[in-house]
Formats: structure tokens, sequence, C-alpha cells
């Protein structure tokens, strides 16, 4: 019998969490660990109680912000992250895998709340058509672990 890494287990899980997204323009999952156990998931999404992409505007998905993202959007790293912390989890230490690297904001996020270590599938940069992944940069730059996984 072959055992998986939970590296493998959780990335996984993201993949297929991130079926679950509403969005129309791209699907992102993503898994929050502490200590090999599951804390939180997430995927990218509207806030709860507001419209789904995919119904509302089924050929062009929600309107764009300023700066060319969706409008609705909550990013699969968000929901995991606020998720665990509405449900009292401490982040600190905590390991997160998600199939898009983390954009800026999100690395933000991740390190404000005391995560050490992000596994990623795809590149942010590369789907955003931009020259580096600025998220990643920043999480390295102030000491959280930043490892991208084959798919």
């Amino acid at each position: 019998m072959i055992r998986k890494a939970y590296n493998e287990i959780f990335m996984n899980l993201a993949v297929d969490l991130a079926t679950r997204s509403h969005c129309v323009r791209a699907q992102v999952g993503a898994v929050l660990t502490k200590d090999t156990r599951i804390i939180s998931i997430g995927y990218n999404g509207p806030p709860a109680g507001t419209h789904n992409c995919d119904e509302e505007w089924p050929e062009t998905g929600c309107a764009k912000d300023s700066k060319g993202s969706c409008s609705l959007a909550l990013h699969a790293e968000q929901n995991a992250i606020l998720y665990a912390i509405k449900n009292g989890s401490k982040l600190d230490g905590a390991t997160l895998y998600t199939t898009l690297s983390p954009c800026i904001s999100c690395a933000r996020i991740i390190l404000t709340s005391g995560i050490k270590k992000v596994y990623f599938q795809k590149s942010y940069a590369a789907y955003k058509g931009i020259p580096k992944d600025e998220g990643v940069d920043f999480l390295t730059r102030f000491g959280v672990e930043v490892n991208q996984l084959p798919e």
C-alpha cells in the first residue's frame, strides 16, 4: 500500500474544492492546516447571500473593479482564513495549500494571520499576465516559506 504525502492529499483537496467555485473566470481552492489537521477550507467566489456569478452573469462573470479583478469575489485564501478566524482557530504556524499562488492582497493577510508555510500549484502572475508573483515575493521577503508543488 502506498501512503500519500500530506502535501499531495491537501493539494488534491484544494483542487477538488476549486470545482465548487461559482466564478466563471477562474476556480481556485484552498486548504488551511495545522499540525497535519485541516482547520479550514475555501474557494473563490462572492460572499454568502450575494450573487453567484455563474448563475447571474454566466457569459461574462461579475463586473471588474478598478484593478481589473472581480468586484464581488473573495479569494479562496481569504475565505479559508476568514472562516477559520470566525470559528476561533489560531493560525500561528499554520500551513496554506492553494491552487493559485497568492496575490499581493492575500499575501498581506496570510502574513498578518501568522501562517508560516504556503504551497501552491499554479502561478498567479502567469494567470494574470503580470511579470512576477508579487505575493510570493512578499511572503518570502518576510519569512514565510513558499513552495510550488507540481500539478
